[in-house]
C-alpha cells in the first residue's frame, strides 16, 4: 500500500471514530448530490457489529477504512473512505487490494460495490482497478431531492478467487 499506515479489525469501541471520519469524507459530496450520503446515515454502532471494518491509522489517526460484507457469492465492499487530510497517498486503493485479498481469503471470486454517478473521479478509479458497471438505477432512498440521482453498481470479478494488485 502507498504511503504508511497499519490495519486492524475495528471494534465496538470504534464506532465514534468510524463516524467521524465518514462525515469528514463525505461532507464534499453533499452539495453535489442534494442530500447526505448514504454512508454519512448508517448507524455504526451497530454497523460495526453486522459488518467487517478494516481501519487504516497513520500514528495515532485513523486514516481510513474498508466495510465489507460476505454474501453467498461475493465480498460486498459497502463502504471505502479515505479522510481528507490522508487522501492522495494511495490508501483507498490499497484498501480495495485488502478487500481482494478477504474475498480470496473466503474463496470468493468476485467483489461487487456501488457508487453515485455524481462520483465520477471514483468511477473513474474503479474502472482502472478493473471494476466494471453491472446496473444503474434511481436512488429512492431517504433524501432524495434530485431526478438525476443515480447508484452505479460495479463488479469485479477476481481470477479463481485469487488477489490481483493493479
Amino acid at each position: 500500500m502507498a504511503g504508511t499506515g497499519e490495519i486492524r479489525r475495528a471494534e465496538p469501541a470504534d464506532a465514534a471514530a468510524i463516524r467521524a471520519l465518514v462525515d469528514a469524507a463525505y461532507a464534499k459530496w453533499i452539495p453535489l448530490i442534494g442530500r447526505l450520503p448514504t454512508p454519512m446515515r448508517a448507524d455504526y454502532a451497530q454497523a460495526v457489529l453486522a459488518h467487517r471494518f478494516d481501519l487504516l491509522h497513520s500514528g495515532e489517526d485513523l486514516a481510513a477504512l474498508l466495510e465489507t460484507t460476505q454474501e453467498s457469492d461475493h465480498l460486498l465492499v459497502v463502504n471505502v473512505a479515505v479522510h481528507p487530510k490522508y487522501q492522495g497517498r494511495g490508501y483507498g486503493t490499497g484498501l480495495l487490494a485488502q478487500a481482494e485479498s478477504i474475498a480470496a481469503e473466503a474463496g470468493l471470486s468476485r467483489l461487487r460495490l456501488y457508487t453515485n454517478k455524481k462520483y465520477t473521479a471514483n468511477l473513474r478509479l474503479y474502472a482502472a482497478l478493473g471494476y466494471r458497471v453491472e446496473r444503474e438505477e434511481p436512488y429512492d432512498g431517504p433524501g432524495r431531492t434530485l431526478d438525476d440521482d443515480i447508484i452505479v453498481h460495479m463488479v469485479k470479478d477476481l481470477a479463481a478467487g485469487t488477489p490481483q494488485r493493479d
